[in-house]
């Protein structure tokens, strides 16, 4: 399974951080996205991309995660050669995981 078959991503960037949101569609499944997506499935999935570590919030209350992760961005928005260089397009690399 796919986690697009479970959960839709949104990112934020702020200079070489990004930030990523996994957020299920059913409250139901956000315990499998807890015992199924760690930082380290995260670092893994996107290791030719985050060079720097990646750390997870669970926000229990809003049934979402966050995974804030360091030296992302190819230097950021305003230093990166990189045709793309802000998080939107890897919350759907994102979401290409498979759980």
């Amino acid at each position: 399974m796919k986690l697009f078959d479970i959960a839709h991503s949104r990112a934020g960037d702020k200079g070489n951080t990004l930030m990523l949101s996994l957020i299920p569609y059913n409250e139901a499944d956000y315990e499998i996205l807890c015992s199924s997506v760690t930082a380290e499935k995260v670092r893994m999935h996107l290791k030719e991309v985050v060079r720097g570590e990646i750390i997870r919030y669970e926000l229990p209350n809003i049934s979402s995660l966050l995974f804030v992760c360091h030296n992302a961005l190819s230097g950021g928005v305003t230093t990166s050669l990189a045709m793309d260089t802000h998080g939107k397009s890897l919350s759907y690399a994102l979401l290409e995981m498979d759980i």
